[in-house]
């Protein structure tokens, strides 16, 4: 639910001038989101939306000059570092166990890398749950998440 109410955002932000988290819960409204303003907050810290300048004391929702929208490694890895305490694997699953209350941001980050490996991720408080394609490919998944916390 978050991922996709994360990929709308970026569309509607990308489209429209959005001039405040009202406006933005309105437009998700119309896309069958019924959000708060807490959550619509948190979405915009976790998508790393800025506000920035269209004229004479009027502004809008954007995204930083230069920045890939949507996750991206380096997003992953200070997310991973600040937020990850242990990665645990047997031959068909991972489990990553973070601080209390980051699971589902470090779930949604890593579902935003689009790892070919990763099918998804089912996140709790404090617990993320790997899906992984094959058994084959848990070890090189859980290699290369233990290489984001280092």
């Amino acid at each position: 639910m978050k991922n996709s109410r994360h990929k709308v955002i970026r569309e509607i932000i990308e489209a429209q001038n959005v001039e405040t988290q009202f406006q933005l819960t309105d437009e998700l409204r119309k896309y069958g989101f019924s959000v708060t303003q807490a959550t619509i907050s948190r979405d915009i810290k976790e998508l790393g939306l800025i506000k920035v300048a269209t004229g004479a004391n009027s502004f809008k929702y954007s995204f930083p000059s230069g920045m890939v929208v949507g996750n991206n490694f380096d997003r992953a890895c200070r997310i991973f570092r600040d937020n990850v305490l242990k990665v645990l694997s047997n031959e068909s699953m991972i489990v990553v166990r973070t601080l209390p209350g980051m699971a589902q941001g470090v779930a949604g980050c890593l579902d935003g890398l689009s790892w070919k490996e990763l099918f998804g991720t089912v996140a709790g408080d404090d617990t993320i749950l790997l899906i992984i394609r094959t058994k084959e490919e848990v070890p090189v998944v859980t290699e290369r998440l233990q290489s984001l916390i280092i």
